[in-house]
């Protein structure tokens, strides 16, 4: 237990940041692998914020549990939180153990989600202080807790839990299909006038036998405020070229997947577009996570013209139907 404890201050006792933070996420487990993950996004620039890591919300003890902290973060309740779960606390009890022990005495203005292997089950709790910015929640299930500050609606929170739950596939599949159920613009209302729901996003699972701080499986990506990208499609296709999921909402295997026809591929910087259904608008992402071009198109025949600069090499490009959203790749010379 020592030895936890020592790595989980080494990893957060450093990190001396507060700030007010709208943010949607979900913790969750799978009782059948050990597996235990998070994932989250938010409306908030980290490269201002001066935060070197993109999953600092949550934290993950390899068969143990995980914690997502948000909400007017700081870095010591969460480490309170993780200290109680190496204690062998339940996440009821660590909740009512964090909004007891606050570092600043304002648990009013956090929010938490937390699940657990308690005797080999799962359990789930989350607390969403009062004071939190509207509208807040929290949705809690046997195995999984989703929450959410400064939301659109409780749709938000709703469609996150649906798509969590109708996923098909591994604990990954899952939180990367919940994140999709918030990707609408303004989900988290600050970045309305950004165009998208959130700045960044993350995925993160760890199986039973990592080492803490070393999940087997993170995929994330950071936008900055006014560049007017979808974080969670530059995640989708991060993810996408890193695990394999049975059907994960993308239209790998669809009419649009297979039928769409760009060319010439490879190409100087112009390629024509083809597609069998119409397309609402195509972003350009590159192979680590960052959206170069993004536009609104409405047609199903679209010349894509990339900007002058862009270096040569492999793209995805992401385009989203009414159906869906279906993945292309692209050489650009």
């Amino acid at each position: 237990m020592n030895k936890w404890l020592t790595l989980i201050c080494i990893s957060l006792c450093s990190v001396q940041i507060s700030f007010s933070q709208d943010t949607f996420s979900i913790v969750a487990l799978d009782s059948a692998t050990g597996e235990v993950g998070s994932a989250g996004s938010s409306c908030v620039d980290l490269f201002s914020a001066g935060l070197p890591n993109d999953d600092f919300l949550g934290q993950l003890l390899p068969d143990v549990g995980a914690i997502n902290t948000q909400a007017y973060y700081l870095p010591e309740n969460q480490d309170t939180g993780m200290a109680r779960m190496m204690k062998g606390d339940t996440p009821s009890q660590i909740i009512s153990y964090m909004v007891a022990n606050d570092f600043q005495a304002q648990p009013e203005i956090r929010q938490y989600g937390i699940v657990g292997f308690v005797n080999g089950s799962p359990q789930a709790a989350a607390h969403t202080g009062t004071g939190t910015n509207n509208y807040k929640g929290h949705n809690v299930g046997p195995n999984y807790s989703i929450q959410g500050n400064i939301l659109l609606g409780q749709q938000v929170l709703d469609s996150m839990e649906a798509r969590f739950l109708r996923q098909k596939g591994d604990l990954a599949c899952k939180l990367m299909a919940a994140l999709q159920g918030a990707n609408m613009v303004g989900a988290d209302t600050r970045c309305q006038t950004n165009g998208s729901s959130s700045l960044f996003a993350f995925v993160k699972v760890a199986q039973p036998t990592d080492v803490f701080g070393s999940p087997s499986f993170l995929v994330s990506v950071r936008t900055r405020s006014g560049d007017k990208i979808e974080p969670i499609d530059s995640l989708q296709s991060m993810f996408n070229a890193a695990h394999s999921c049975p059907s994960t909402g993308i239209l790998k295997n669809s009419v649009l997947q297979k039928e769409v026809q760009i060319f010439p591929n490879p190409g100087n910087g112009q390629f024509q577009i083809y597609s069998p259904i119409e397309v609402i608008s195509l972003s350009v992402i590159s192979v680590d996570g960052q959206t170069v071009y993004q536009a609104n198109t409405n047609s199903k025949e679209i010349t894509l013209v990339l900007p002058s600069g862009i270096p040569g090499g492999m793209y995805f490009v992401s385009l989203k139907t009414m159906e869906g959203v279906g993945m292309r790749r692209i050489v650009l010379r």
